[in-house]
């Protein structure tokens, strides 16, 4: 099941050519990245960083921009897990604007670091129940 996030593209995220600027998309995948923890752990990103100690960094991506995104696009943001390993995740991000078109898919891999050491490590167990939770069918 797919978590779904709505966010704006501001004016800051726009290029010359009047569309945002492709590392301003990722920039906002990262925050909808951050977003859904509480949703589908319930425990906020900053939370697991700061406290825990356990952050999930980008090892691996790919993207295919299908459309462009807009000054004033609303867009939502659907997240889900494709698959979850015993140190890593599979991400899958599609971003749809206001009318329901396809912009922008990405898949992305993440490890589970220890943020202390950046050493890999197994994903917590209380963690697991909700990224499970939000795998796709």
């Amino acid at each position: 099941m797919a978590v779904e996030i709505h966010r704006t593209v501001e004016f800051s995220m726009i290029d010359m050519a009047n569309v945002a600027y492709y590392p301003r998309i990722f920039d906002l995948a990262h925050k909808v990245f951050e977003q859904s923890w509480q949703e589908m752990c319930g425990v906020t990103y900053p939370v697991l960083v700061n406290e825990r100690r356990v952050g999930f960094p980008v090892v691996s991506l790919s993207s295919t921009f299908h459309a462009p995104l807009r000054y004033g696009d609303v867009i939502t943001a659907s997240v889900s897990i494709a698959s979850v390993g015993t140190t890593s995740l599979a991400w899958r991000y599609a971003f749809r604007n206001q009318h329901g078109d396809l912009v922008w898919t990405s898949e992305q891999a993440t490890v589970c670091v220890d943020m202390d050491t950046m050493e890999k490590q197994p994903i917590p167990d209380d963690l697991r129940p909700g990224l499970n939770q939000h795998l796709e069918d």
